[in-house]
């Protein structure tokens, strides 16, 4: 719909900069990336020494967009974001530190879900139900819920953006993006495109706000009831925070929180797609997606030698640099996520694990740690129970498939899930109500990796939220279930008589 009002801001915009360029000594300036050689492609998305931490433009208007309407702004944008899908890529690179084929993939995913999303304007609406009372028409019907505030992770800086803003916005929505303070050039160009998209079909770019800061920044946008829906994703932890915030006022969360993935390998499965697939889960984006793979379980049968294949591909993984082409692994994202890394293997080895591939920090600048493989733990080991958002791979062995399928689930996680077999019968228990418990469950493919296509999110403490495809549109919009009598009598449900 996009109602446009002053007070859909959340103290808003200031129209001037918070501190002049006058005030910086110039051996400051001088050591901005974006005055550096190498990185004057920076300008090309619209970047420079200071930048507005809210959208600093003009406020106001009022009317309503159909949503095929909107639907065409976003193509717009998804085109947009086409166009600048190298740059982009070489930036959440250069921030965030995955490496650049997965930073352009992530812009990818951006574009791919505007896509989706201009068909989908054209297709929501409510069914019309069958009315008992003659004369009657019962139909439901699908509203904006208002203003949408995302706050997101430093690990997808642009694709779980993406995947909010481009539903809201053809939902009819506007919205208030916080991204991660680590990746705050990623939000400030995401944002220019937007905006110049909004502006050149003159419309506000205060539809797609922005606002760059912390925990205190994030703590105002739950608690203050102008935020229709909040969507967050982050830590379980911080997460139960959000959520108790939110619903304190009555409002509504979309929270896509911590996972505990696991891979399981049957004995009959094919191990030409278990051991890259487990390598690729652990150890892709330095293992730091939500999905990537931390527990795996082998059959008896087959433990030794997936364990040894691991081994030896782990010692084929080209890392280094992640702009370079050829390399498949780069450097997490922070100091603190090294120092958790370095926690997490020396207790795993507390608790009786065995360090078969990898536990040490490499000795190159930068945050770069050894991809890590574990044996020998305990199923319910709590080390092998907590999510450490970095590339640590616990492997176990299992003798049943009862036993390992409640292993999957006995974590507080739920998240993603996969198992790899040729039983037809195994496959269908594991999609059934005594397989898997996670919002994700995939059969001969990875943890990681989802479709847009359909709904992605989780259970338990993932926090239940899901975005992007399926039915994911309805938790940005509010339903009304509609009654419309066209008759000249007034007869009541259930046979009541009222006289």
């Amino acid at each position: 719909m996009w109602y446009f009002a002053r007070e859909l801001c959340v103290n808003a915009t200031k129209n001037r900069k918070l501190l002049g360029l006058w005030n910086r000594p110039a051996a400051f300036m001088s050591t901005l990336l974006i005055n550096q050689p190498q990185y004057t492609w920076l300008k090309e998305l619209g970047l420079r020494e200071e930048n507005e931490g809210v959208y600093n433009g003009s406020w106001g208007g009022q009317g309503e967009i159909p949503a095929p309407k909107r639907g065409e702004i976003v193509r717009q944008i998804g085109d947009a974001l086409r166009e600048k899908i190298q740059v982009l890529g070489n930036l959440v690179s250069l921030e965030m530190g995955k490496i650049l084929v997965e930073g352009v993939g992530e812009v990818q995913e951006y574009v791919d879900i505007c896509d989706y999303a201009v068909g989908l304007s054209r297709m929501i609406g409510g069914p019309i139900l069958p009315s008992e009372r003659p004369g009657h028409a019962l139909i439901e019907q699908w509203n904006p819920v208002g203003l949408v505030g995302i706050i997101t992770a430093f690990n997808f800086p642009v694709a779980v953006y993406g995947w909010n803003n481009a539903i809201a916005m053809i939902a009819g929505n506007v919205c208030l993006w916080k991204g991660a303070p680590t990746t705050s050039l990623i939000s400030v160009a995401v944002t220019k495109i937007i905006a110049k998209v909004l502006e050149d079909n003159k419309l506000p770019g205060a539809i797609c706000s922005l606002t760059c800061g912390g925990a205190d920044i994030g703590t105002a946008m739950a608690k203050d009831e102008r935020v229709n829906l909040l969507s967050f994703t982050g830590s379980t932890q911080v997460g139960k925070q959000v959520a108790l915030m939110v619903q304190e006022r009555f409002g509504r969360s979309l929270l896509e929180l911590g996972g505990n993935n696991a891979i399981i390998a049957f004995e009959d499965a094919d191990l030409s797609l278990v051991v890259p697939s487990a390598l690729f889960a652990a150890v892709g984006t330095a293992g730091q997606r939500c999905t990537t793979a931390r527990r795996l379980f082998l059959h008896e049968n087959i433990h030794d030698d997936v364990v040894n294949r691991l081994k030896k591909a782990y010692a084929q993984i080209r890392i280094g640099n992640p702009w370079d082409p050829n390399v498949l692994y780069g450097p997490l994202h922070t100091k603190q996520a090294v120092s958790m890394f370095l926690g997490a293997v020396e207790e795993a080895k507390k608790e009786g694990g065995t360090v078969v591939c990898g536990g040490k920090v490499m000795d190159r600048p930068g945050n770069y740690v050894e991809p890590t493989i574990v044996t020998g733990l305990a199923h319910d080991a709590s080390i092998a129970h907590t999510e450490t958002f970095a590339p640590i791979l616990y492997v176990f062995k299992f003798k049943t498939e009862e036993e390992v399928f409640a292993w999957n689930n006995e974590v507080k996680q739920g998240l993603s899930s996969s198992i790899f077999t040729k039983d037809l019968g195994r496959i269908f228990r594991w999609l059934g109500p005594k397989g898997s418990d996670c919002g994700i469950v995939n059969v001969n493919i990875p943890t990681s990796g989802a479709e847009i296509g359909g709904a992605f999110g989780g259970e338990k403490h993932t926090g239940g939220g899901r975005e992007s495809g399926s039915d994911a549109w309805k938790q940005y919009m509010r339903r009304s279930t509609c009654t419309i009598n066209y008759s000249k009598d007034l007869p009541l449900a259930q046979g009541i008589k009222f006289q």
